[in-house]
């Protein structure tokens, strides 16, 4: 039997123990790095829809702020859908990590396309259009009649789209105080048209997962609008009694499945 030297035992000793050591902080640094991949996400951006403005979420803001969560609401000039993935894209850039992209209607054509910005961990559609590849937002609005309630007028001569005063309380915003639905319509922005006509060149929930919010009480949008996109994207979907403003007149709901997405739930 061939003796080994004690030279030899003591380099084979150490080969040994250095692969142990290897492989204990390989082991080490999975279990840091799925950590570091599970911990909950803290940003959260919030996109209005048209006929709105960031004033909208304060409710919402104020619940998630007093959750611990940095919220920062972009002001979308609504003039084209460019224009609005370019002011998200400006508010994500500031952002320090990883963030929860939330669109309310039209905001949620707008996620769409800024949901690709590499800060965006996943998205949450707030009663709100979610279309494909290629697909615009009036090809969706189109798929099911408008209630009888729904405003939403023509274009004026400039292009631009506003809600009937007459029917914002009943068809935008039926659940919240009428003095607060007279402040959302003195304060929304004017919204031209041409963005419900400009198709999605990437879809964001393709890559990310979504999350999203059917407002069963929906006047603006057709509630059966919004389960049909959830389901094709295959979308978690949460179902809310309220208005198209659910986020105004249930902003605890709503906040719900923001942090659900923020744990990745």
């Amino acid at each position: 039997m061939k003796t080994i030297s004690l030279k030899e035992q003591l380099n084979r000793y150490f080969m040994f123990a250095a692969l142990i050591f290897s492989l204990l902080f390989a082991t080490v640094n999975s279990n840091a790095q799925t950590k570091t991949t599970t911990a909950p996400i803290k940003n959260v951006v919030l996109v209005h829809g048209a006929f709105a403005d960031g004033s909208g979420w304060k409710a919402l803001y104020q619940v998630l702020t007093k959750k611990g969560y940095n919220v920062t609401i972009v002001q979308n000039p609504l003039s084209s859908l460019e224009d609005d993935v370019a002011a998200t894209n400006v508010v994500l850039d500031r952002q320090d990590g990883p963030t929860v992209l939330v669109g309310h209607s039209w905001g949620g054509s707008v996620i769409t396309e800024a949901g690709n910005h590499p800060k965006v961990a996943a998205l949450v559609y707030v009663a709100a259009f979610q279309p494909d590849n290629g697909e615009t937002t009036v090809q969706w609005l189109m798929t099911a009649p408008p209630a009888p309630e729904n405003g939403v007028l023509s274009p004026d001569d400039k292009g631009i789209v506003y809600y009937d005063k007459a029917k914002f309380h009943a068809g935008f915003a039926a659940d919240i105080s009428k003095e607060d639905a007279e402040f959302m319509y003195a304060s929304q922005g004017a919204f031209y048209a041409k963005g419900f006509g400009t198709p999605i060149t990437k879809a964001a929930w393709r890559d990310k997962p979504a999350y999203g919010i059917v407002a069963t009480e929906d006047k603006s949008i057709a509630p059966e609008i919004e389960r049909a996109m959830y389901k094709r994207s295959n979308t978690k979907v949460t179902e809310i009694k309220g208005s198209h403003v659910v986020f105004m007149s249930q902003p605890e709901a709503v906040a719900k499945v923001i942090i659900a997405a923020s744990l990745k739930k």
